[in-house]
Formats: structure tokens, C-alpha cells, sequence
């Protein structure tokens, strides 16, 4: 004999039923039809797969049965099984052992009995009758049938799939068990009964319109059915469970219609009928109502096309939904008019009565009143907030309504994640309707691309996609344009980033969104790692971004030394002169000879032709000085860091460094004239004084502006260049770059002085560079006249000494009296030098005074420690008591960077 893995399920179906009924092949093709167009449907419940929880179950009713030995060998043998690789579905044959062992009436060594039952299960022209009528009689089921197959009941994707449909037919059950069975765990197994039963080919709109195709009912036809007295007038149950099933699809009945005024569904107060059935008619109707509130949102938003691909699968899931409450109705209709065909009598165990329906609707009810809930939640919404909502109503208890929620959910999102898909993947946004979170503005420039073009659109983010992970969604699809149309780079994104298997289907979908942290986190972060990798590897490689940014740092930030010396060197003839009467070719040409002379010369070509030279706005009284700037100019790619706004704040950056490294350089000078003249000027010792002084005030200048430079160069610009490199370093994507170098740029322009919160402070450093100027303009006049003098006294000795060698006298006496009023012309000029230079210390000492006061009240540390270095010895503070004070309130602060 074959065995029974060598034999087709036909085969095996056919000796199944033979076995059951035990007939020949020949007497069971009835049940075979039948048999195979059950296991054919598709409408089989979807059970919680989980082998623990079905193991567990079955040793709870081992012990419920007091077999503990039982339960324990039970244990020990499940244990060796899951070390075996015999089986690859266990849970499916633990599932079926439980549910057979679950049946109280399963007797033993009766097949025949087993067979007669599945006979019954057929109707007599099961293979000629359509299928709304051929609902078998069995599916009257009484109040014992219910109950028998309740444990195995489990939550399903659609509204009639309660759980699991047994072969046995009905039974007589006492009035006993009747009255102690609860509906709600009958509910289970009936409704599971009426749609596992349901065969493959028919559809929900070949039911529905069958179902329309029928006249409506008219008063109760008499039969059978009515089993006792009615006062006159009344109406009869039958005629009321004919009413409620045309409710639940939403049509009035002859009896029961809906009530415009108060929104449900009421039983007309002329009609006879007892409070009980009135009742329990009023609470079968209220299945019309919510039927209805499903069905209107679908049809108004089926004909929105505004409403989105998002909210046509929401639609589409709904309609789902409604389909398999339709087949219901379908068996139900059906099973009445087998009832009325055959005379069935009314309150017999297989009759269709309100009680009956009231159980058995009990689960689609709960289904329906969680679609018009969801429905009533996602008014007005759309695109990913359709989905956040659908999203958060899932968050229950009750996994029925989870499991619908999350069906629902996994229809509703597989096009937010087709678009997530097509965009991280290919760098496409076909978002007609503007239902994804990411948003584009086609009106945007090439220029602005990274900036501006692409945004995230809140609103729409589903609760299910975290910000860090938007965020990363955002920048992969924006780096692959900013690629393709600002780099100008080929590469196919497959190249990039190997496209991972999208969410073809909502069940693709649905695993997807039952593991957001597992595998969807992997794809977001394998695309976003590959694509910003490339991209930043693109800027380096052909765009020389690192290059770019370390040429700010030496040209314009004056990194450069050797190069910025012998810069001002080449222009101090240029810039000492009005600055109307600059040109920027002469300027130009001074640049490049300074690149040439000096280190700078090795730089890149591609950086040197960007560097030139821009005059600024002339305002009147300037000299070059004021006027004269390095510039960079910045196109392409590198565009997008170097921006418009940074580039402005580097040149504000450079204008300050400008003055403060020319004051520096005057005071260079200033030292250089002090230094020659010295010597020269021993011979006019009524200067001594004066020059005594001009000393004095140039060291207090030259140790001012040697401390300021020191703070701008180290605290200030190399501490944040080295924040600054260090993230670039680790940057991640180009936005962390852009941060990175914003960041910079902050910290250098508010520890500069030049923010807003510093402008009191700026305004006492320019006072403090004017006088600077100004004291290099009063020395030069001093050394100036005091030479000028020098010479003529000089001069003078000269003819005197070549007479005498003549033979002749020396000088004449008004040769003499002219000298001597010469001199003393002179001597008198050297009071108003000293007052001079004494009201240039005083202002200058003033403005220092006052800065010094400034710094120590202010919030940042550094430029409280900058204070202290200006002012070591505190000579500062003995000239003023407000410093005295700030001081003294600081001296006991412990710096927090110590």
C-alpha cells in the first residue's frame, strides 16, 4: 500500500470522508464537493501562532481533569519534540489535539454517528443551488452546539470569523444549560461556524445583489413557524428577523426604519409587538446604524480623488471589512429562506430567531462599532496623519481590535511606505496629493537645493516613524538629488545603496511595521549611512571641501602669518592713501605678488584663483584701510556650506581681525621709530620728558593689543577651528557639517564681539584702535618736529665749526640771537606736546578703563579672564572704584574650566 506521503490531498480528502461517513467512493461525492470547497475557502481563522500559550492550554486542562501525571508526561514529551526536527508546524498539531480533545459530545467508536452528522452538514442540491441558499441546516445551531467549540475560538481578520467550525450537527441541550451559557463566549464559535463555511467564488457584491433582487417582506406568510397565539395585530418574530436583516444592510424594513430626527434605527410605535422583542429588535437594529456610518464615509471619500492614495487604501480596507460582513448576511438570509422552504417552526433549536441573532451578531457588532470609531477619529485627515490615527487606535487591550486595527493599518501605510521606498531608494517624490511627510518646492533654485527644496511636512510624520528616523528619510532622497543635480554626479542610486525588497503588498507592509525597530530601522540606516558616506566622499574627493574649508581659515581668518605680513607690507603705501583713490587691479596685482613671495604660492590652484580682493562701501574721511578686504568666492557644491549669509560672516570676521592685526602692525611701527630716534634725540635733552611719556603710553598699548590678540587668536579662533575639525571628522551626513561650520561661525563672531549682545563692548575697542591711530599720528609729529629741529641744529654747529676752520669767527651775534630764538621757539611747541600726549593717555586710559569694566560684568568667562590679563597688576583698578568693585564681586568666583 502507498504510504500517505506518496498519495495527492484529493486522494486523502476523499478517504477522509469515506472513513467519516462510511460510505463508498461512489455514495460520497456529495461530501467531497462539499469537503473540498470548505478547505478550499480562504476565510480560515487567523490563530495566534504561538506554540507556549497552546502547550500551556493543554496542561491547564490536563489539570482542570485532575490528571497531573498526564500533564507532566505531556511536558516531558513536548520538551524532546522541540529538540526533534520531525515536525516543522507543532503548534498546528498541538492546535488540532486541543481542539478535538475540547469536544465534550466526541464519542468513542462511533463513526457512524460521525458520519451521519456530516451527511446532515449537506444540503440536498449542494452542487446545483447558489450559494446564498445553500446554507446548511446545521448552521441553526443550538445553544449546546455554541458552546462546544468556544475554547478554540480566536480573533480573525474579518467581521464573521469567530473561530473554528466543527462537523458535528445539532444537538438537543436541556433548558438548563441554556440559561447559563453567556452570549458573549457563545458568540465566538457561531460566527466562526457561519463564515468558515463560506466557499471561495462568491463575492459580497453577488450576494448583495441577490439580496436586492428579493421583494421586501410582507405581512408573515402563515406556516409553521408560529408556535404560539399572538393578539391581533401583532407582529410575528419571523416577520421582525426578516425586518433586521434588511436593517443590517441598511435598508428600512416594514417595521423598523430609520429615524431622521433622532439618527437610528426605531420600530414603528403603531406596530403590536411584546417590550421584550421590541428590545431586543432595537439592539440588533443598532448593527444598521453603524453599518450605515461605515458605509457613507466610504462611499463620499471613494469618490475624492484628493483624498489620496492613503485614504483610498483606508477606504479599500474598510470596504474589506464590509465585504465579509455582507457574507455574513448572506448565510443568514439564506439559512431564512431554507427555514421558510422547509417549514422550520419557530423557537425550535434550528430555527433563525432575534436571540439567535442577537449571539451571533455579538462580534461583528464589536467589529463594526471599532470601524465607525476609527471612522469618526480619521475625519478630516490624510496622507501620514490618516495613519498616525489609525495607528494610535490600535493601541488597546483587547488584541481582536488590535488584530483589526493592524490589518487595517497595514492596508493604510503600504503607500506612505511605497513612497518612503521610491524616495530612499531612488530619490523620486510622486506625492500628487501631498500625503508624505516630505515636502518639496518646485519653485526653489539649484543653488538652494539642500537648504530650501526639501522639507518635512509634521503634520504628516505617522506616529509610527520616529523624528530621527524622518529626519534620516529626509536626507537620503535629498542627497541623492543634491547628487545628481548640484554634483552632477551619474552614479545609479543601486550603485549607492542596494535596494532593498519594498513593501509590494500590505502584508509585506504589515511585517515591516510589526518589527519598526528590527528590520525597518536596518533599511532606513544601511541607505542613510551609504548615501551620506558617498555624497560626502563626492564633496572631498572632486569638490575639495575640506581643502575649502581650511583656506577660510588661513586667508580669511589670517591664518596665513607669513603671508598676511608681507600682504600689509606690499599695501601700507596703497592704504595709507584716501580710499577714493584705490583701484582693485592695483590691489589685485599686490595680492598676487604676495602669494607669490610667500608660502602661500604652494596652495592649491584651485583655491588661489578664488581668493581676490573687494573694497567695501567708502564712507567720507576713509583711507584704504577702511575700505580694503580678502574675498572668496564660493560657487558649485562647496555652495551649499559656504552659504550667502556665511560668507557675509566671515567677512565681518575678517574686517575685525583686519583693524585689530593693523593695530598691531602700527604698533610695530610706532615701537621701530621709537627705537631709531632714541639715540638721535640724546641731544635734546628738554624732550625727555615727552618722549618719556610716548614710551609709557605705547607699552600700555603694545601690552593691550599684544593680550587682545592672543585672545582672539588662541581662546577664540583656535579653540573653536578645533571643535570645528573634530566634527567635521565625525560628521555623519553634509547637514552635520553645515552645523558644524554655523556652530563655528557663531562662536567666533559672539567671542569677537561683534554679536549684538557685545556691541557696547566693540564700540570701546574702536575707541580704543582710534587712539591707537591717533597717538601714532601725534608721535609722528613729534618725531616729525623734534628731527626736523635736530637738523637744524645740527646744520647750524656744522657752519659754525667749518668758519672757525676758515679762520674766521664761528657766528655772527645775529646768527647767534636767530638760533637762540629758533630754540627756544622749539622749546616753548614741547609743553603743548607734553599736554597733548597727557590728554591722549587720560582718554586712552579712560576707554580701557571703561572696557575693563565691561569685560568683568560680563556672562562669558573668558572675557572675564581677559580682564585680569589686561589688568595683572592692577594699575586699572587703582585709577577706577567701579572696577574696584567688579573686582572684588569676581575675585572669589572659582572658574568652572580649572
Amino acid at each position: 500500500m502507498a504510504t500517505l506521503d506518496q498519495k495527492s490531498p484529493n486522494v486523502l480528502l476523499q478517504s477522509l470522508c469515506c472513513r467519516i461517513t462510511g460510505k463508498s467512493e461512489a455514495e460520497v461525492a456529495h461530501q467531497f464537493q462539499y469537503a473540498v470547497r470548505v478547505i478550499g475557502s480562504n476565510y480560515a481563522p487567523t490563530i495566534e501562532r504561538d506554540e507556549f500559550l497552546v502547550s500551556e492550554k493543554i496542561k491547564k486542562e490536563l489539570l482542570k481533569q485532575r490528571r497531573e501525571a498526564d500533564a507532566a508526561l505531556f511536558s516531558e514529551l513536548h520538551r524532546k519534540l522541540q529538540t526533534q526536527s520531525v515536525l516543522k508546524h507543532r503548534w498546528s498539531v498541538l492546535y488540532l489535539l486541543l481542539s478535538l480533545s475540547e469536544d465534550p459530545r466526541k464519542p468513542s467508536g462511533r463513526v457512524g454517528n460521525y458520519g451521519a452528522l456530516f451527511a446532515q452538514a449537506l444540503p440536498r442540491d449542494a452542487h446545483s443551488t447558489p450559494f446564498y441558499c445553500t446554507r446548511p441546516q446545521s448552521l441553526a445551531l443550538g445553544y449546546g452546539d455554541r458552546s462546544a467549540g468556544l475554547s478554540a475560538s480566536v480573533g480573525t481578520s474579518g467581521i464573521s470569523s469567530l473561530g473554528v467550525y466543527t462537523l458535528n450537527g445539532p444537538t438537543a441541550t436541556p433548558q438548563s444549560l441554556l440559561a447559563s451559557q453567556p452570549p458573549q463566549s457563545a458568540a465566538g464559535a457561531l460566527g466562526s461556524r457561519l463564515a468558515w463555511a463560506l466557499p471561495v467564488s462568491c463575492s459580497p457584491s453577488s450576494a448583495l445583489a441577490t439580496l436586492a433582487s428579493r421583494p421586501p417582506l410582507g405581512p408573515p406568510v402563515p406556516s409553521s413557524r408560529a408556535t404560539r397565539p399572538r393578539r391581533d395585530g401583532e407582529v410575528s418574530e419571523a416577520a421582525l428577523v426578516r425586518d433586521i436583516l434588511y436593517v443590517f444592510q441598511g435598508i428600512d424594513g416594514k417595521f423598523i426604519k430609520m429615524s431622521a430626527q433622532e439618527n437610528c434605527y426605531k420600530t414603528d410605535s403603531k406596530v403590536v409587538m411584546c417590550k421584550s422583542l421590541r428590545d431586543t429588535s432595537s439592539r440588533l437594529a443598532e448593527l444598521g446604524w453603524l453599518h450605515n456610518k461605515v458605509r457613507k464615509y466610504t462611499d463620499v471619500r471613494s469618490l475624492d480623488r484628493a483624498f489620496g492614495l492613503v485614504g483610498q487604501s483606508f477606504c479599500a480596507a474598510l470596504h474589506q471589512e464590509l465585504k465579509e460582513y455582507y457574507r455574513l448576511l448572506s448565510v443568514l438570509h439564506s439559512q431564512l429562506q431554507v427555514e421558510d422552504e422547509q417549514g422550520v417552526v419557530v423557537c425550535t433549536e434550528s430555527s433563525l430567531t432575534l436571540r439567535r441573532l442577537l449571539v451571533w451578531m455579538y462580534d461583528p457588532k464589536v467589529r463594526l462599532k471599532t470601524l465607525a470609531a476609527l471612522v469618526d477619529f480619521c475625519q478630516g485627515r490624510k496622507g501620514g496623519e490618516l495613519a498616525s490615527a489609525v495607528h494610535s487606535y490600535g493601541k488597546t487591550g483587547d488584541p481582536q481590535m488590535r488584530a483589526l486595527v493592524q490589518h487595517i493599518l497595514s492596508l493604510v501605510s503600504h503607500p506612505i511606505l511605497n513612497f518612503l521606498y521610491r524616495w530612499i531608494y531612488d530619490g523620486e517624490l510622486e506625492d500628487t496629493y501631498h500625503e508624505f511627510f516630505v515636502a518639496s518646492d518646485p519653485n526653489v533654485k539649484t543653488d538652494r537645493l539642500w537648504h530650501d527644496k526639501y522639507s518635512l511636512r509634521k503634520s504628516m510624520i505617522p506616529s509610527f516613524i520616529t523624528m530621527d528616523q524622518a529626519r534620516k528619510v529626509l536626507l537620503i532622497g535629498k542627497s541623492i538629488n543634491f547628487l545628481h543635480q548640484v554634483c552632477h554626479d551619474r552614479t545609479p542610486p543601486s550603485k549607492i545603496t542596494p535596494a532593498s525588497t519594498s513593501a509590494d503588498t500590505p502584508k509585506d507592509a504589515a511585517e515591516l511595521l510589526s518589527d519598526l525597530e528590527g528590520a525597518f530601522q536596518e533599511k532606513i540606516d544601511a541607505a542613510y549611512f551609504d548615501t551620506s558616506k558617498y555624497l560626502l566622499d563626492v564633496l572631498n574627493r572632486n569638490y575639495l571641501l575640506l581643502e575649502h574649508l581650511q583656506a577660510m581659515r588661513r586667508y580669511l581668518l589670517l591664518g596665513q602669518g607669513d603671508f598676511i605680513r608681507h600682504l600689509m607690507d606690499l599695501l601700507k603705501p596703497e592704504l595709507v592713501r584716501p580710499a577714493t583713490t584705490l583701484y582693485q587691479h592695483n590691489l589685485t596685482g599686490i595680492l598676487e605678488t604676495a602669494v607669490r613671495a610667500t608660502n602661500a604660492q604652494y596652495d592649491n590652484a584651485e583655491i588661489l584663483k578664488r581668493l581676490d580682493v573687494r573694497l567695501l562701501e567708502v564712507s567720507p574721511g576713509d583711507t584704504g584701510w577702511d575700505v580694503f578686504s580678502l574675498d572668496y568666492h564660493v560657487d558649485g557644491p562647496i555652495a551649499t556650506v559656504f552659504t550667502r549669509e556665511s560668507m557675509g560672516h566671515y567677512l565681518r570676521v575678517f574686517n575685525f581681525l583686519w583693524r585689530a592685526k593693523r593695530m598691531e602692525y602700527t604698533l610695530t611701527d610706532i615701537w621701530k621709530g621709537q627705537m631709531c630716534n632714541a639715540k638721535l634725540l640724546k641731544t635734546m635733552p628738554e624732550l625727555s620728558g615727552v618722549l618719556h611719556q610716548c614710551h609709557i603710553l605705547a607699552s600700555e598699548m603694545v601690552h593691550f593689543i599684544h593680550q587682545m590678540q592672543y585672545y582672539i587668536t588662541f581662546e577664540v579662533l583656535e579653540c573653536s577651528w578645533d571643535e570645528l575639525w573634530n566634527r567635521v571628522q565625525q560628521a555623519q551626513d553634509l547637514d552635520h557639517i553645515i552645523a558644524a561650520h554655523d556652530i563655528f561661525l557663531d562662536s567666533v563672531i559672539s567671542r569677537c564681539l561683534l554679536d549684538n549682545n557685545s556691541r557696547s563692548l566693540l564700540n570701546q575697542l574702536r575707541a580704543i584702535f582710534d587712539q591707537i591711530i591717533e597717538f601714532q599720528s601725534a608721535q609722528d609729529s613729534l618725531y616729525r618736529s623734534a628731527l626736523e629741529e635736530l637738523a637744524l641744529r645740527l646744520q647750524f654747529e656744522e657752519r659754525k665749526q667749518q668758519r672757525e676752520e676758515e679762520g674766521q669767527w664761528g657766528v655772527t651775534a645775529e646768527q647767534e640771537a636767530e638760533e637762540k630764538k629758533r630754540i627756544q621757539e622749539f622749546q616753548e611747541t614741547i609743553p603743548k606736546m607734553r599736554s597733548q600726549f597727557r590728554i591722549l593717555t587720560h582718554f586712552y586710559q579712560s576707554i580701557v578703563q571703561q572696557f575693563l569694566v565691561l569685560l568683568m560684568t560680563s556672562t562669558d568667562e573668558s572675557l572675564r579672564f581677559l580682564s585680569f590679563r589686561l589688568d595683572f597688576n592692577e594699575h586699572y583698578r587703582a585709577r577706577e572704584p567701579r572696577l574696584r568693585a567688579s573686582l572684588g564681586t569676581n575675585r572669589g568666583r572659582r572658574p568652572s574650566n580649572i
